[in-house]
């Protein structure tokens, strides 16, 4: 039995399966090392790693900065109590405060985003005297409890009954509107009508909207201008908090520091995860002063058995030292304009590439069926998504299999993504050469 086959045998009978994206079952590739925006398999195969890891390499697989850092930390202390300071934590309490919009400047951390976003909920409900809390039906914050009740963009089903208090908002789905609107004449209808609905269901208590300032697992989709500031006024009028859920957007993903610098909106909160960390655990929630002394003055504490762990602290001190140091918004946007050159040019030779869409190093195309219907292409999607896969380009399928979602680390070059271009011009050709005329 060789080494692959050992391995997956093994896997079967002692690894937990549910994999997010896995289909369910146990097959190949087995990963054993990464570097820069490539990993490589037991068998010696090198992929183009398009989602970045979990989209948590983002700054390039074992970038050495954050590395060394974490050799240091294992010389020196791994984990603190985390009801006493360590020295990384304030360092890097001090460092996102100054990378943050201005007036967030107090910082908790947390190992994931799901604890995140749930701590975020649990500030704004304290902090508001509220319960209720709504989010957008495309969006993800995380699959515990209430971070996944908050999540309308899948992975629900089978979960029984979610906590109560939450609801879902119209998203703004320009693409696909729910409302059969168009931009900018429908004057943000998805917002006033879902505040409307939300009106009707509140039992008088709101806390906050949870949203991504784009929407990456459902499907890369991002609002409209003005859409942010708009929601923004909304939850002031009703006394909610805003809460931006930037673990898949901010830290320069998509060429700014954070994605709602782009519509001067600051929130009251931002959560921070995924490539925060530069592929170790570790996540924030980053709210004002005044917000934190009143709930702590009020009894809130959360806390885990590795929050503000120095290891962990210490890898999101290197991963900022590296997004300040090596202009990693700059290289987002470059890396953005050049890959989304090339999926411009596949639009131009496949029809079924309705839309090209996303900033920075978060980028998506969605298939359809012909231009006119925009009947959402599946299969299609499915089929390019498994022939570069084969062929060693990694990225995630979205909305069923429509939407095919990139994150090249920075660390790519030009070839590299001229490699994934012609990849995907070949993929397509071969799928759509077997579809009946």
């Amino acid at each position: 039995m060789d080494q692959e086959a050992d391995l997956l045998a093994r896997a079967r009978r002692y690894s937990f399966g549910g994999r997010m994206d896995g289909g369910g079952g146990v097959a190949g590739p087995v990963f054993v090392s990464g570097s820069g925006s490539e990993v490589e398999d037991v068998n010696g195969k090198r992929y183009l790693d398009f989602n970045a890891g979990q989209m948590c390499a983002a700054l390039g697989h074992n970038h050495p900065t954050v590395t060394a850092a974490i050799k240091r930390a294992c010389d020196t202390l791994i984990h603190a109590h985390s009801s006493h300071f360590n020295i990384e934590e304030i360092r890097l309490a001090e460092r996102l405060a100054g990378v943050m919009p201005g007036g967030l400047d107090k910082s908790l951390f947390l190992q994931s985003g799901s604890e995140a976003n749930e701590a975020a909920v649990a500030i704004a409900r304290r902090y508001t005297g509220g319960y209720e809390v709504a989010s957008p039906h495309v969006s993800f914050h995380g699959l515990s409890d209430t971070a996944r009740s908050l999540t309308f963009a899948g992975w629900r089903d089978g979960q029984g009954a979610l906590p109560a208090g939450n609801y879902a908002l119209i998203a703004p789905y320009c693409y696909r509107c729910p409302l059969r609107q168009s931009f900018p004449a429908c004057n943000y209808a998805c917002l006033d009508a879902s505040f409307e609905l939300l009106d009707a269901q509140s039992t008088g208590r709101p806390a906050a909207v949870l949203t991504e300032p784009l929407f990456s697992a459902g499907g890369v989709i991002e609002p409209p201008p003005g859409w942010l500031r708009r929601l923004h006024e909304l939850c002031r009028a009703r006394g909610m908090l805003l809460i931006l859920d930037e673990e898949q957007t901010g830290l320069g993903k998509l060429g700014t520091m954070f994605a709602c610098e782009t519509e001067g909106v600051t929130p009251d909160l931002i959560t921070v995860a995924k490539h925060f960390g530069g592929g170790v655990g570790i996540s924030a929630v980053t709210t004002t002063a005044e917000i934190e002394e009143t709930v702590v003055a009020r009894g809130f504490t959360v806390t885990h058995s590795h929050s503000n762990d120095p290891l962990a602290c210490a890898a999101g001190n290197a991963s900022l030292e590296v997004i300040e140091n090596e202009n990693v918004p700059a290289r987002a946007a470059a890396i953005g304009t050049c890959f989304k050159g090339h999926l411009a040019a596949l639009a131009q030779r496949w029809e079924q590439i309705g839309d090209v869409r996303g900033r920075g190093i978060l980028i998506g195309i969605e298939l359809v069926e012909d231009r006119h219907s925009r009947r959402p292409a599946h299969a299609l999607g499915r089929a390019v998504h498994r022939y570069c896969f084969e062929r060693g380009l990694i990225f995630s399928l979205r909305r069923n299999g429509s939407v095919l979602r990139f994150v090249p680390p920075v660390s790519t070059s030009e070839a590299q993504l001229d490699r994934a271009a012609a990849l995907l011009d070949a993929a397509f050709a071969a799928a759509l050469s077997t579809r009946p005329q």
